[in-house]
């Protein structure tokens, strides 16, 4: 068993190895570096073939040979494959292109670049009026290190209005006429560029013509350009259709440096879709929205297409219309809203219903006279109210002066009653049939608190309450009973 000590000092030489690991690991960082450092500083930036060496490549000779035999009809177009889709040799020489083109794009930003650093002596402001870099390598072929523009003719290479821009400027510019070496160097970097833009225009071509064997739909939605580029960055027709809609929107969206711009017209997640007809003719407050609905459609095409299940390209066709139709329905204006007029009024008299029947239930629901006085008004004359919890309800013009009478008494509506409700209600109070008799226990002595025993006539008091029973008398009061009942 170990000591506290013994532990305390195993726990130093731990620390001690670990420090020294963590300076190994340090001085290996900066060794690779410092070699990256003198790599970059051994680089001659001052040939071309330092920064482009592209064409030099194996695998853009084998493939730009395949592509010409291709166009000129060496291979055999007519085959039949049977195999999987990704191993078709078709399929294959597509996705190379693809990728070829993409790495051509790369190739020409570079020697543009390295022709602004050498012809800049020449001619600084050339950069900032002619953007494009095929347009600035013809330009710098154009006027070489000629000073005199009115002596070079561009009107093969450039629009007259940025024509007249470029000779103003090259009359004031403070450039001087290049070496023969760096101008020697600058019309070869331009030759390179227009070289390779000119193997990119055939590879376009051939993926034009290949592409509705492989991808029909997408092609057919999208376009052969826009379809062989989403393609090849997503490494396939198999993969491209595993991706997600979001996914597929932003491929081949680049970082845009707005460094001194104002971001409020800037659109982000700009992919290889925007180059397609359906978003460069939506107006630019709907291309995001365009986006979205163009990247879930190429998503459902790919799937489509990687499987086989259209090979006509209908379903491309139909979708693109479909595309169209809802863009064209998004720029519609919003419907006006619709007055809604007032039918004609019906001046024919209404039919009324009569008969014993409704001037009974006339009467039993009908508007007391209270309740009339209530609903009336003297004029200017406030009427009375009271509270009723949390409500207030007016009294109208009862009590008041002007109704014609002393006193409005509320009475109670009276229902008669039939033959047979007598007759029943006779039977009721133990009589004999007509209801003259009365029952033994009924006295026809009163006591009363005024007059004290009193002669009282029990089938008049009986009539009495009869006469004064509310007619909204359920059925199931008092005065009601059986029909008839069966003895035992």
């Amino acid at each position: 068993m170990t000591t506290l000590a013994e532990s305390f000092l195993a726990d130093l030489d731990d620390l001690d190895d670990a420090s020294d690991r963590e300076q190994d690991e340090q001085q290996e960082e900066d060794d690779a570096d410092e070699m990256v450092v003198d790599d970059i500083d051994n680089l001659n930036y001052d040939s071309l073939e330092a920064v482009a060496h592209l064409r030099a490549s194996d695998r853009y000779r084998e493939i730009m040979q395949r592509v010409k035999d291709a166009l000129e009809g060496k291979e055999e177009n007519n085959r039949v494959w049977t195999g999987p889709s990704e191993e078709d040799p078709t399929y294959r020489l597509l996705v190379d292109c693809n990728q070829l083109a993409v790495d051509i794009d790369n190739e020409i930003g570079i020697i543009h670049n390295f022709m602004r650093d050498k012809y800049r002596l020449k001619f600084p402001e050339l950069e900032s009026l002619v953007h494009h870099p095929i347009d600035y390598a013809r330009v710098v072929q154009a006027i070489g290190n000629e000073m005199d523009l009115t002596m070079v003719n561009l009107d093969d290479v450039l629009p007259q209005a940025t024509i007249m821009v470029v000779s103003v400027t090259a009359s004031t510019t403070s450039g001087q006429p290049l070496s023969p070496d760096i101008l020697q160097k600058v019309l070869d970097a331009a030759s390179i560029a227009l070289q390779l833009d000119e193997d990119k225009s055939l590879i376009l071509q051939l993926v034009q013509q290949k592409m509705h064997k492989i991808a029909p739909n997408l092609s057919t939605a999208v376009g052969t350009e826009v379809a062989a580029r989403l393609m090849g960055v997503a490494g396939g027709l198999i993969n491209l259709s595993k991706m997600p809609a979001c996914n597929v929107q932003v491929l081949g969206a680049k970082r845009k440096t707005l460094a001194g711009f104002s971001t409020a017209t800037a659109q982000p997640h700009q992919g290889f879709i925007f180059n397609s007809d359906v978003i460069q003719q939506t107006p630019p407050g709907l291309r995001g929205k365009a986006s979205r609905m163009v990247g879930a459609k190429c998503t459902l095409l790919a799937r489509m297409d990687a499987y086989g299940q259209d090979p006509s390209g209908q379903a491309g066709e139909a979708m693109k219309a479909e595309m169209k139709k809802k863009v064209d329905k998004w720029q519609e204006p919003a419907p006006a809203k619709q007055h809604k007029v007032l039918p004609v009024p019906d001046m024919e008299p209404k039919k009324r219903r009569g008969g014993r029947r409704f001037r009974k239930m006339k009467e039993r629901y009908g508007l007391t006279d209270m309740r009339k006085a209530a609903n009336r008004m003297n004029f200017n004359q406030a009427e009375e109210e009271y509270i009723d919890g949390e409500d207030t309800i007016g009294l109208g013009t009862l009590g008041k002066e002007g109704s014609g009478r002393l006193r409005i008494q509320a009475q109670q509506q009276k229902q008669k009653l039939t033959a047979k409700s007598q007759k029943k209600f006779g039977k009721r109070l133990y009589g004999s049939a007509g209801g003259t008799a009365t029952s033994g226990l009924t006295s026809s002595l009163a006591f009363t608190p005024v007059q004290g025993i009193e002669l009282t006539n029990p089938l008049l008091q009986a009539q009495q309450e009869d006469a004064q029973r509310s007619g909204t008398e359920s059925y199931f009061s008092e005065y009601s009973g059986f029909r008839s009942i069966k003895g035992k």
